[in-house]
């Protein structure tokens, strides 16, 4: 056994963008995920990741470019934490509970770009709003704000 070190047969790196690509194809019609009445499967969440990218691509986010949420664990957080990566972007998540004047630091310090705010944070987002290019708002159907995107040119 010793002989036998990691190679691309028996190794391969578990990232969790990988782990979104192989759940779509292993478990294509399983629940990815659930919440309230909400269900995407696998194959769902994987083609809403990949929308997200292209969209995030196509308003202007560039490789290391910096993409913030303030949001709960809702549906579109799940999403932004493997669209985001796909896009080539870097995420900076916000925690929720820290004062609007800590937020206002960590939001010009990072360099975000875009930055998506569920309506119960904008309170935290209100005085860094100015130093900010573009905010948009997570919801049900936040992916109504992105512009028309295909996710096949995503490479």
């Amino acid at each position: 056994m010793e002989k036998l070190g990691p190679n691309p047969v028996n190794s391969c790196p578990l990232t969790p963008l990988g782990f979104l690509e192989r759940a779509a194809t292993v478990f294509a019609d399983s629940p990815s995920i659930i919440y309230h009445d909400t269900v995407f499967t696998s194959f769902q969440t994987l083609r809403r990741c990949l929308r997200l990218a292209s969209a995030l691509v196509s308003l202007g986010i560039s490789r290391r470019d910096v993409v913030s949420v303030i949001a709960p664990n809702v549906p579109a957080m799940y999403e932004m934490h493997l669209g985001v990566p796909m896009s080539g972007a870097v995420l900076n998540i916000i925690n929720t509970r820290l004062y609007a004047r800590t937020v206002a630091v960590l939001l010009r310090h990072s360099g975000s770009k875009l930055i998506f705010v569920d309506p119960a944070s904008l309170p935290l987002v209100r005085d860094a709003l100015q130093v900010l290019p573009r905010v948009i708002f997570v919801e049900n159907a936040y992916e109504k704000e992105f512009p028309p995107a295909d996710p096949s040119t995503l490479t």
